[in-house]
């Protein structure tokens, strides 16, 4: 008689990896056989549509018999780890820079990668943004000790291609736009967020995005100012403070 562990392995790789020779083995009766390959298949179906609504652009890039390809050669080396599949298939986006089929197109990758930062921005917890008044009350002489926490709707990516315009152009169905895009116009620097009126991606220039990525990598806000060349860092902080980007602050240890 097999062990839990060794049932639970067995189902696994009959779900995961097709190979049923193990669980065969202790499933006599063959309508047991066909309900586990029900279950299998709402299993695959399932994840497969996790993926579709987390990465609607990508699947409408490479239509459904080559996302559902992919997706099958996905599951299986990446299983989920929880049952919460809103969190489900972040490892997608480098599973397809590296999924020689999608070699051709290059921007894939990373219109997944901001396909991934929305979603994840969309299902962030809701928190407060931060107490100003709180802010106010911190000494002169620590104000260079400054770190600030952000919220966790607040995602940064960069990109060589124009993916935020392609994943718009995508979801808009427009083939008007899509044709007028140069792929070689140079990177873009995206922050994605949710406000009151949804998620939103903004684009925004390297000096700015600079600053933004070394204050939400929790970089004191001292060091940070200096990767803003060019760029008012007090006036592009009060503007992060107005949108809610940070939640929190701590102050550096001293040294």
């Amino acid at each position: 008689m097999p062990t839990l562990l060794e049932l639970q392995q067995d189902m696994r790789r009959s779900l995961v990896q097709r190979d049923d020779a193990a669980a065969a083995a202790w499933l006599s009766d063959p309508s047991l056989r066909e309900r586990l390959d029900i279950y299998r298949n709402t299993f695959l179906a399932g994840l497969n549509k996790a993926l579709r609504l987390s990465y609607p652009a990508v699947g409408r890039l490479v239509g459904t018999e080559f996302f559902d390809g992919a997706a099958q050669i996905f599951i299986t080396e990446h299983p989920p780890r929880a049952a919460y599949l809103d969190r489900y298939g972040g490892e997608f986006p480098d599973f397809l820079q590296r999924f020689s089929p999608a070699a051709s197109l290059a921007y894939l990758a990373d219109v997944a990668r901001l396909e991934w930062a929305v979603n994840c921005a969309m299902h962030a917890p809701d928190l407060e943004p931060l107490d100003l008044k709180k802010l106010a009350a911190i000494e002169p002489n620590d104000q260079s000790r400054l770190r600030f926490v952000a919220h966790p709707s607040v995602r940064l990516m960069r990109s060589d291609y124009p993916v935020d315009r392609i994943w718009q152009a995508v979801l808009a169905r427009d083939d008007a736009e899509l044709t007028t895009l140069d792929l070689n116009a140079g990177p873009v620097n995206l922050l994605v967020e949710r406000r009151t009126g949804g998620v939103e991606v903004i684009c925004l220039d390297q000096s700015a995005w600079l600053l933004l990525a070394a204050l939400c990598s929790g970089e004191p806000w001292h060091s940070a100012i200096e990767r803003a060349a060019n760029l008012d860092a007090s006036t592009a902080l009060a503007e992060h403070f107005a949108a809610g980007r940070f939640v929190a602050f701590e102050l550096t240890t001293k040294h």
